[in-house]
């Protein structure tokens, strides 16, 4: 619906000669919108499992992907915004999930309360309309009126004019459909890749493809008094088929860490 496929499909189509089908009867708004008329009620891998599952239903082939993607605070970089894009590939024949992530700052996610042309133009600049499509609606809790996908600077004036003679104000927010949002879309591109990247990896014991870290367990040693610190030491990868389990040290390329990071040195 959003057009994904024009970053997931040729990635998949010349690294694996896979032959990407749209499943064009699937409508995915029912699973969650980001301008607020369906909220989506499942965690974000949850809710591209189900879109997977019932791409898979309608269609009657055995593979299938879906994104999804959320938008807010990045969870360790404070007052920056962060786009989370999640690409998930389930091989209904095998049995199989894979499930890459990619996450970045860069994003135009951005809404605000404007009252005059000023403002919205500076809003519009700024989240890089028109080529970044933007949504009106009268007010932030409210979805009637609401006009998406605005990429032409004379329907966004006259349709800012029609609401703020209405009511006063018009609530202004980023478009984060993919279609109308090249940032995101680009990001939804970096995860595909990783998902080829996760695909390539295969088990070392039976060579099935997805051979991914499950787990990061923390005690890289202090270099000053080499105790564990609350930084990565292992990752451990697992098969999902033969449950074979591999443990790899320093992930981070170093053997120890910084002493302001240990909680005897510095705590």
């Amino acid at each position: 619906m959003h057009q994904k496929e024009q970053v997931i499909a040729p990635v998949l189509e010349s690294t694996f000669g896979l032959k990407a089908v749209l499943c064009d009867s699937l409508n995915t708004d029912t699973f969650g919108t980001f301008c607020g008329q369906q909220q989506r009620s499942a965690s974000p891998l949850a809710t591209a499992r189900a879109k997977c599952l019932a791409a898979l239903s309608l269609t009657g082939h055995d593979l299938a992907i879906a994104s999804e993607g959320s938008f807010g605070p990045h969870p360790s970089i404070f007052f920056a915004s962060a786009d989370e894009e999640l690409v998930v590939m389930i091989d209904q024949k095998n049995q199989l999930e894979f499930v890459a992530t990619e996450l970045s700052l860069i994003t135009n996610f951005n809404a605000k309360s404007v009252s005059s042309i000023e403002e919205l133009m500076d809003f519009a600049e700024a989240s890089g309309f028109p080529e970044h499509g933007l949504i009106l609606r009268k007010s932030a809790d409210t979805y009637d009126e609401q006009l998406k996908g605005i990429v032409d600077e004379a329907v966004l004036k006259r349709h800012f004019m029609q609401l703020i003679n209405l009511y006063g104000q018009v609530y202004v927010e980023t478009d984060m459909r993919a279609m109308y949002n090249p940032t995101r879309m680009s990001v939804i591109a970096q995860a595909t890749e990783k998902l080829v990247t996760l695909l390539k990896t295969e088990c070392p014991n039976c060579q099935t493809p997805g051979f991914a870290v499950k787990e990061a367990l923390p005690g890289l040693p202090c270099s000053l008094c080499g105790l564990p610190t609350r930084s990565i030491l292992v990752h451990r990868y697992s098969c999902q088929k033969c449950n074979f389990v591999e443990d790899k040290k320093y992930p981070n390329q170093k053997e120890q860490e910084d002493p302001m990071y240990c909680d005897f040195c510095n705590p």
